[in-house]
């Protein structure tokens, strides 16, 4: 029995990616030749020039940004994911209406001004701006002047207040 090795197949970008780096390690030593025989003002301009070309080198030899510790895929799950709940998503949309831009009706306004209307004006500036606009709690809480717990405990209390309203509503609709 014989192995036969294989080689991965080379990605369609390397060869530019290999001669992009061989370019930026000779304009790096052209530009530190450069440095050692030019004046305080030029030295300045060329500093940068040398400073760049490590920063670019750095970048493609490793494959990720200089400085980073680690990569986006690395990272835990709550640092690079949103998570909505898509039935609340739901709520206010049909399935004959997702492709429409007008899918918000008076109908549907009335609808979502009934099921606001026990909500004090801090829940429902709360309420809206996390389930209707997306924001999170410490981005409302910027906003508002006031700490992220707060703004959990307007939410909770507009979704107590909420949700036998949206029960009815939706035996309704």
């Amino acid at each position: 029995m014989t192995t036969v090795r294989t080689e991965k197949p080379a990605l369609p970008y390397t060869r530019e990616l290999e001669g992009m780096l061989s370019d930026y390690q000779n304009t790096l030593k052209v530009a530190e030749c450069a440095y050692v025989n030019a004046d305080a003002d030029d030295r300045k301009i060329i500093s940068g020039m040398v400073s760049d070309c490590k920063y670019i080198i750095e970048w493609l030899t490793t494959g990720r940004r200089p400085g980073n510790r680690r990569g986006i895929e690395r990272r835990a799950g709550y640092e690079r994911e949103i998570l909505l709940e898509p039935l609340r998503m739901q709520l206010f949309t049909s399935s004959d209406a997702i492709n429409r831009s007008d899918s918000f009706t008076d109908d549907r306004r009335s609808l979502l001004d009934y099921a606001l209307e026990p909500l004090s004006k801090r829940e429902r500036e709360c309420y809206m701006m996390a389930h209707g606009e997306g924001f999170s709690h410490a981005c409302i809480a910027e906003m508002l002047g006031i700490s992220a717990g707060s703004v959990s405990e307007y939410i909770q209390r507009a979704q107590r207040k909420i949700s036998p309203l949206v029960n009815e509503i939706r035996e309704f609709v």
